[in-house]
């Protein structure tokens, strides 16, 4: 049983860091890529980034392209998103999610954490 489990989020002022973990579990994730994403309310989920667990490559959204940077533990088994900059738009639930690889559909998805940015 894979699960994922976010932690980190809170709120924050503007021009604040944070950074979220996504402890991965229930198999070897050598074959997945993991994303993060992010819904705020009323809005669609966004892709944020992603992490290619065996090579180490990474992709962004040009929405955080120079201030989230996305790593990977694997003694740890866990991912992380370090947010710079934080904006008040960053405000949303922030979901991490893997995907089998060649298969582009993500099909674990952990229960995401709040972060909010005040101005």
């Amino acid at each position: 049983q894979v699960q994922l489990v976010e932690s980190g989020g809170g709120l924050v002022q503007a021009g604040g860091s944070l950074r979220l973990s996504c402890a991965a579990s229930g198999r070897t994730f050598s074959g997945y890529v993991m994303g993060w994403f992010r819904q705020a309310p009323g809005k669609e989920r966004d892709f944020i980034g992603s992490i290619t667990w065996s090579n180490g490559r990474i992709s962004y959204a040009d929405s955080v392209m120079g201030r989230f940077t996305i790593s990977r533990d694997s003694a740890k088994n866990t991912v992380y998103l370090q947010m710079n900059s934080l904006k008040p738009e960053d405000t949303a639930r922030y979901y991490c999610a893997a995907r089998l690889l060649p298969r582009l559909k993500y099909d674990y998805w952990g229960q995401g954490t709040q972060v909010t940015v005040s101005s």
